[in-house]
């Protein structure tokens, strides 16, 4: 505890002003670079102007960079968190605070997260202290098959959240995506094929009519055309979508915007993966893919990369009877790249990511079952997310010029007696106080004599 108070003391020194990146070198710490390999004892990191320089043992700390005891201590990049709702929502059960859905609106693909963002939503604080400095926002799917358009974030205790606008399209497929088209899966694939077809053809349009690409801040680098409401974009009178819908799936159709597909039952993975037949640009995502482990192999020689949850094997529905806590490792087994997301196994929170990697991790100990190594089940929920979002290398990483994103634990991060005690994003340090924080010390320190008297018995 006295180190703990004597790191804090020291970090606290060194911050100048809030919004400052610190040049600081961490030493003698436990190092997990998240890139898969095993955790380093005995090692540095040192990040200056709010980038990674270097990480991992035998670093020199460079002259006048100052330099904190990390003895006993973990150092890892920040989690990065995928799929969901962060700043959308401040109570699930109060509409008027809830923008996850669009249950009436006239629009889907065209919904954009990005504008609606609420940095200081409690979940955003709440996921910082519990070592998340990277999330994937993705609307839900209300009046449409398409949710709309998710935005990648960073945590920091600003207003400057939304870092990638519109970074992904996010489609939902089998049992919802079947209610939502009208009641079976035939008409939302119908639906979906549909909408790639009159996005394309608009962008064609629109680029005979002069249209030009705009450069945007995301992943993909592209969101969209000028002259995306130009006139001379004419559409035939049997379109089904509104002309801002069909604008925004153009960078889907031309692989420039990642389209993320929520699918579970095998047949309906396959009939995903086939989608790159007739649209070969597709950026595609599987998310969900509870049962993935029955078709590994072709999600595998597909390329396509998956999003699912860790420990998910009691089957809610049909298209998950397939269910086993061993999906997730059987896929990476067979070469898929599997990022951890999706929190119903352990809470709906991204806080309990690192739970939800040492259950994988544990998962090994049970006979017959298939789990992860520590390197790849912390990758997980690091490195392989990052990547999966088109951030490889720059953010959830400890690598040269990689974003200075850290997390300081007391332990190892993926024991759930362990926790965050400093949080750093672009090397700025972050606070950990929250609405919980300051619940648990209003209630540590209560006087007993301010008790109702139905405690007196």
């Amino acid at each position: 505890m006295n180190r703990l108070l004597a790191l804090a003391a020291s970090v606290a020194a060194l911050a100048t002003t809030p919004a400052m990146a610190q040049d600081i070198a961490i030493t003698g710490a436990t190092i997990a670079t998240g890139d898969g390999s095993d955790p380093v004892e005995n090692a540095t990191v040192v990040v200056r102007g709010g980038r990674v320089v270097a990480a991992g043992s035998g670093v020199a700390v460079p002259a006048g960079v100052p330099a904190l005891d990390g003895s006993g201590l973990w150092v890892t990049p920040g989690l990065f968190a995928s799929i969901t709702n962060l700043g959308l929502v401040d109570v699930d059960a109060v509409a008027d605070s809830n923008d996850v859905n669009a249950s009436d609106s006239p629009f889907g693909a065209a919904l954009d997260v990005s504008p609606v963002i609420n940095p200081k939503a409690q979940d955003f604080a709440y996921s910082r202290a519990g070592g998340v400095t990277r999330a994937s926002v993705t609307p839900g799917a209300g009046a449409s098959i398409f949710a709309g358009q998710g935005a990648i974030v960073d945590l920091g205790a600003d207003y400057d959240a939304v870092r990638h606008p519109r970074a992904f399209q996010y489609v939902e497929m089998g049992e919802r995506g079947a209610w939502l088209a009208g009641g079976s899966r035939t008409s939302a694939h119908a639906l979906l094929r549909n909408a790639l077809l009159e996005a394309g053809s608009f962008g064609d349009a629109a680029q005979l009519t002069g249209g030009s690409r705009t450069r945007g801040n995301q992943p993909g680098e592209t969101i969209g055309l000028d002259s995306r409401f130009a006139p001379g974009a004419d559409r035939s009178s049997d379109v089904l979508l509104t002309r801002f819908d069909a604008a925004a799936l153009v960078p889907v159709v031309n692989g420039e915007q990642k389209l993320y597909i929520e699918v579970e039952r095998a047949s309906d993975i396959l009939s995903a993966l086939t989608l790159k037949d007739e649209f070969p640009q597709l950026d595609m995502v599987l998310v969900g893919a509870t049962e993935g482990w029955l078709v590994a192999d072709r999600i595998a020689a597909a390329g396509v990369p998956v999003i699912a949850s860790a420990l998910r094997d009691l089957p809610v529905s049909f298209e998950q009877l397939a269910a086993t806590q061993s999906n997730v490792g059987r896929m990476v087994d067979a070469g898929v790249t599997v990022a951890i997301g999706g929190y119903d196994s352990s809470g709906d929170h991204p806080r309990g990511l690192p739970q939800m990697a040492g259950n994988m991790v544990a998962l090994n100990r049970v006979p017959g079952a298939t789990g992860l190594t520590w390197g790849e089940a912390f990758a997980a929920i690091t490195s392989v997310p990052a990547a999966v979002a088109g951030l490889e290398g720059r953010v959830a990483v400890l690598a040269e010029g990689a974003h200075g994103d850290l997390v300081v634990w007391d332990g190892d991060p993926l024991e759930t007696s362990s926790a965050p005690i400093r949080v750093y994003i672009d090397g700025v340090e972050q606070p950990l106080t929250n609405h919980q924080t300051r619940l648990r010390d209003r209630y540590r320190s209560l006087d007993e004599s301010e008790l109702p008297r139905a405690y007196e018995h």
